[in-house]
């Protein structure tokens, strides 16, 4: 019985441990972008809710017929990626302002939202009622949401070219914090 004891005290300091451990490089990732470095962006395969690709570049609309999208499929584009939940009132004010933007900058930045700590029946809903016009993925277990740490949502994060943070808003993106993350995407990349 005592060693029983030990190991589960054991196996819970080390599941403690590694959720401290990941939650620290997350924490270190959103300190690196702020000091101003360019991070490779963590890698995701995630599954695909929403597989709204017409505002994409037709050799990349391939890349959600299987149902999962992963980083490393979309490798080339600058990209906004956007953290989201349905029952976030940041979300639903931001939701305008990024589907507006996604058209603007068709076949130029790939817009990608990500959806965390939701239903599934309930991001649906919100994605149809926003009429959001780009990809939207599902994070159903928060491994992504800790890779990129983040404290809530919503939270975007701007990739160039080669997939490395250029910018980053927490909280629901403006109009003209969305333009200034878009810019350093597109010049990111040299």
């Amino acid at each position: 019985m005592p060693l029983l004891a030990i190991a589960a005290v054991g196996a819970l300091l080390g599941l403690l441990g590694w959720a401290t451990f990941t939650a620290g490089k997350g924490r270190n990732l959103v300190a690196r972008v702020a000091a101003g470095e360019r991070p490779p962006a963590p890698a995701f395969e995630l599954e695909v809710v929403w597989p709204r690709t017409e505002f994409w570049p037709r050799n990349l609309r391939p890349a959600v017929t299987d149902g999962r999208l992963g980083l490393s499929e979309i490798r080339g584009r600058p990209i906004v990626l956007n953290f989201w939940a349905s029952w976030c009132i940041p979300c639903r004010e931001e939701a305008p302002i990024l589907g507006r933007s996604a058209r603007a900058h068709a076949g130029q930045v790939l817009f990608v939202g990500v959806d965390v700590q939701d239903l599934r029946s309930d991001a649906l809903a919100f994605l149809r009622e926003f009429e959001v016009p780009y990809v939207s993925l599902r994070d159903k277990g928060n491994k992504t949401y800790e890779g990129y740490g983040l404290s809530g949502v919503p939270e975007t994060y701007y990739l160039d070219r080669r997939h490395r943070i250029v910018a980053h808003t927490q909280g629901a993106v403006s109009r003209r914090s969305l333009d200034d993350g878009i810019a350093a995407a597109q010049g990111g990349a040299e």
